[in-house]
Parts: C-alpha cells; sequence; structure tokens
C-alpha cells in the first residue's frame, strides 16, 4: 500500500496532536534499580566490546546512559521530551531528539538497542520494532521492557501509552519484525498502587 499525500498529512496531524502527551521521566530509585539490574544480566549474558555503539529509545534523564558510559561503550540517546533532553545534555550526554518509530540513523548503526519503558508509547509498535531491527547490525542485541497491562498500576490508561498489549502479542511482534527471542523475563514489583509487573524481552537480530 502506497500512502498518498492526504493520508501523510493524516498522519503527521495525528502525530502533532499527540506530541504534548509527552512527559519528563527523572530518575527514580525504583527505575534505577531495575535498570542496573537488568543491565548486568543481559550484558553479563551478551557481553558487547568496548566501545560499542549503543541506542538508548525513551533515554528519560539519562539513567542507562549514565551506566553504559560507565562501562566503556558509546551511547546515543533519543527522547521526545524537551525536559529530558535538556537534562541529558547538560550532563553532558550525546542525546536527540527523535521519534522511535522514525529513526536518522543509517542501517546496521548500533551493537546493542535499549529500549526499555519506551515501545508501549507507539502508535504502531510493529513498525517501531522494524525500525529498531534496521538500526541494529546482524548478530546485534535487542532490549525491549514493557508494562504488563491490567495490573494494579492500570498502565493502559496512562496518557500516552497507545500499546500495552499482552505478552503473547509482544512476542509474536517480535518475531514477525525478524528478531530471535533469547529469553522472555517477568519482572515482579510493588508499587504504591499494589503489585504490577514488567515483562523484559532479550532478542537478537540474525
Amino acid at each position: 500500500m502506497k500512502l498518498n499525500a492526504g493520508s501523510v498529512r493524516k498522519l503527521e496531524l495525528f502525530l502533532e496532536r499527540i506530541a504534548n502527551d509527552t512527559y519528563p521521566e527523572p530518575p527514580s530509585d525504583l527505575h534505577s534499580g531495575i535498570t542496573r539490574q537488568m543491565l548486568d544480566q543481559v550484558l553479563g549474558t551478551y557481553p558487547l566490546p568496548p566501545g560499542a555503539r549503543i541506542l538508548d529509545v525513551g533515554c528519560g534523564q539519562g539513567v542507562a546512559l549514565e551506566q553504559f558510559v560507565a562501562r566503556g561503550y558509546a551511547p546515543i540517546g533519543i527522547t521526545l521530551n524537551d525536559e529530558d533532553l535538556r537534562a541529558c545534555r547538560d550532563k553532558g550526554y550525546d542525546v536527540r531528539r527523535m521519534d522511535q518509530s522514525f529513526l536518522e540513523f543509517a542501517d546496521a548503526s548500533f551493537d546493542f538497542v535499549w529500549c526499555r519503558h519506551c515501545l508501549e508509547h507507539s502508535i504502531f509498535p510493529y513498525f517501531t520494532l522494524t525500525e529498531l531491527g534496521r538500526v541494529l547490525r546482524p548478530g546485534g542485541h535487542l532490549y525491549v521492557e514493557v508494562p504488563a497491562p491490567d495490573t494494579s498500576c492500570q498502565h493502559q490508561t496512562n496518557q500516552n501509552h497507545y500499546s500495552v498489549l499482552g505478552k503473547s502479542m509482544w512476542l509474536d511482534l517480535i518475531r514477525r519484525a525478524g528478531f530471535d527471542t533469547l529469553a522472555s523475563l517477568d519482572i515482579g514489583l510493588t508499587t504504591q498502587a499494589g503489585p504490577d509487573t514488567y515483562w523484559a524481552f532479550i532478542q537478537r537480530k540474525p
């Protein structure tokens, strides 16, 4: 299917309308702790060479970027939130204002893509996954972490959570996007609202 100019403009107008749904992501003990835990697990199992190029999708205010730099890697972050962009740049990180679905990087630009709590913000996650795969080199790894629906936190009601899907749907979209799933993990936690669950998927691009 080829979109005509009118259809493209409709999509542009829709994206402009929801642009203000973004919100800043300041560091928190909960998410900083999970980030460190999962990075230790993923990079301990699938190590990267020094200086590896990493894309941090939806980088917030630099929680994972700090970890990547400390480990000797070369990360680039992307975000659509201006406050997060300023906070990261003030810390000296290379962060671009960019939509995860329309990446401005060449094919096979990165050794590893980290996408923690960002894919649920995509209006078309299947397309977004294929774009993440495009910029990942063959043999590279993708880490995706998303909130489960219908927990006490009711993530599906968040103002810019457009794709809070079931686990089997995520796994099938990942497969359709061309990845091999190496691990599917449940992250259980307790919040002020009650019990909650995140799902982590570790994939490899063939």
